[in-house]
């Protein structure tokens, strides 16, 4: 989940501080509930081994913006392989991007991405890879900021007893009830016996030197 595009005073970008932990999870809660990620819901914070990019967005020191990039230290090692083998080298992978959405077209999220890309550009990350789901509006959103979609498969959700049909388990006793499944097909024909499916997309942004 992402700020739609503008710009706007009134934030400052600066690194997390673990006792920024609470206000983090409370604004990544916030930007997904009216998305198609509203079941995606972290009680805590993904904390890294790695180097990693980790930004807040406030005004008078309530996070309203985040973003999360884990960056690799030899190519591969977390992200996809480039779609053009030409960008090959060091990427990062966007684990979170949010802003609150009392503060959305203020110019957070691309405020954000631009100090993050600053800083990646140090450690000579060449490309940041991103997956979102279906919302219109988060597209618009990446493409507008330069992301080109290379790559995207299925998020499907099974709950009625004609979509359960499609499962099967050897293990005795076990009925399944929901099931959370991804499909790597393009068949509309399978996709469109689900009531809930979304199409989950890679995008990719190269950085300029």
């Amino acid at each position: 989940m992402v700020d739609e595009e503008s710009t706007g005073p009134g934030f400052r970008i600066r690194a997390f501080l673990p006792a920024d932990e609470t206000g983090w999870v409370r604004c990544r809660a916030l930007a997904f509930l009216d998305a198609a990620y509203f079941d995606d819901v972290h009680p805590q914070k993904k904390h890294y081994d790695g180097r990693a990019i980790e930004l807040v967005a406030e005004p008078n020191g309530q996070v309203v913006g985040l973003i999360d990039i884990e960056c690799e230290e030899a190519p591969g090692e977390i992200c996809s392989a480039p779609a053009d083998p030409a960008c090959d080298g060091l990427a990062g992978l966007i684990w979170h991007l949010a802003v609150h959405p009392d503060y959305w077209r203020r110019g957070i999220g691309g405020a954000l991405l631009a100090e993050a890309a600053t800083q990646a550009r140090a450690w000579q990350i060449r490309r940041f890879e991103a997956w979102t789901r279906d919302d219109p509006f988060v597209i618009d959103w990446y493409q507008a900021q330069g992301f080109q979609r290379v790559q995207y498969y299925w998020h499907l959700y099974l709950a009625s007893r004609e979509e359960l049909a499609a499962m099967q388990t050897q293990v005795p006793g076990l009925r399944p009830v929901s099931v959370f499944a991804h499909y790597l097909g393009d068949d509309g024909a399978v996709i469109g016996r689900f009531a809930l499916a979304h199409r989950y997309s890679r995008f990719d942004l190269y950085l300029e030197p």
